[in-house]
């Protein structure tokens, strides 16, 4: 485009309404953007929060890709790897679904959380996610070209850094080339639950539903109160008013995994704590069954989890809580199931 018609596009373009600084936009971009190109499509996904912009540490890379939507109910994939390496069941499950690639792209953010609960107890007690499985996931997203990988919890028994060494992880994370985050006050805030009901809004950690990718990694185990802690009853980590969730916890639980939506579910069944949970304390409670199972379906995950303890879907309230809100699969005869022996 000449000098002339190049004003004479513009002179156009302001007759017809466009805004003085669009005018400019255009102006700059001259012939190397052409005014009749078609609209790149973008590509859609489930809703997520709108929040209120703070500040980053360093610039927003060009190459962020939007969250991997939750999986249409009846088309859920799920793998189930057993075997003696939970590094290596780990990579068979994440294999079996698709591979990393498909939840990780190059130039990626990626949070993972695991489960860090308390500063007092080894990871042989089963009462926080298995070190070895986080460090897997760490390596294969950093593989597939993550331009950083974080891991963090907000622990109820002792400090984040004290949690963070004594579970094995922090190691653990550091080995494979990720970095472990203490959660800061300063990045909640308070966002609606489009879906919820009974939950209208939460005061959560930003990261968990800004981040490009996150990859939510319970430990399978007994809960006192939710029977079981699996994938959605993880996600309690990432907000501020736990003991808020305490009421009408089935559904509150379900309301709050709407909100966050995992891009993927790693469940750490390398050991399940039988009894005494969320804690722990006695190695008798401890079941070594050496199982990682993974899905892009959260309710679909924690449905099978249930049966490594004897139970059923329906037994874990959040489970047909989700079900019913459309989240995921709570039928295992409409899921594919992959099971692997490595």
């Amino acid at each position: 485009m000449n000098e002339i018609d190049r004003r004479e596009f513009l002179r156009r373009m302001m007759i017809l309404g466009f805004s003085a600084s669009a005018a400019t936009l255009l102006a700059r971009c001259g012939a190397a953007q052409s005014p009749t190109a078609p609209p790149t499509a973008v590509p859609t996904s489930a809703p997520t929060a709108s929040l209120p912009a703070t500040p980053t540490a360093g610039p927003t890379p060009a190459t962020a890709q939007p969250p991997t939507p939750a999986p249409a109910v009846g088309d859920a994939y799920l793998a189930v790897a057993r075997g003696e390496s939970p590094a290596a069941l780990v990579q068979a499950a994440i294999r079996a679904i698709g591979g990393i690639e498909r939840f990780v792209k190059p130039g990626a953010d990626v949070l993972i959380k695991p489960n860090i609960c308390v500063a007092y107890h080894g990871p042989e007690y089963a009462a926080t996610t298995n070190p070895e499985v986080v460090g897997a996931l760490v390596a294969l997203c950093l593989g597939a070209g993550a331009r950083r990988v974080r891991v963090m919890d907000n622990p109820f028994g002792g400090t984040p850094e004290a949690a963070y060494a004594r579970s094995g992880i922090a190691d653990a994370v550091k080995a494979a080339g990720g970095q472990m985050e203490v959660m800061s006050e300063m990045k909640y805030a308070t966002v609606p639950i489009p879906q919820g009901k009974d939950l209208k809004q939460i005061r959560i950690y930003r990261d968990a539903v800004d981040a490009d990718v996150f990859i939510n990694v319970p430990i399978a185990k007994d809960h006192g109160l939710a029977r079981l802690t699996l994938g959605m009853k993880n996600l309690l980590g990432v907000i501020w008013d736990r003991p808020a969730m305490h009421r009408n916890m089935g559904q509150r639980i379900a309301e709050l995994t709407s909100l966050v939506r995992p891009t993927l579910t790693v469940v750490d069944a390398v050991r399940i704590l039988l009894a005494n949970g969320p804690t722990g304390g006695s190695l008798a409670d401890v079941k070594q069954t050496n199982t990682v199972i993974a899905s892009a379906d959260i309710v679909a995950a924690d449905a099978y989890a249930t049966s490594l303890f004897g139970l059923t879907p329906a037994d874990v309230s959040y489970i047909p809580a989700a079900a019913k809100m459309g989240l995921g699969t709570m039928d295992l005869a409409g899921v594919r199931v992959e099971e692997i022996h490595v």
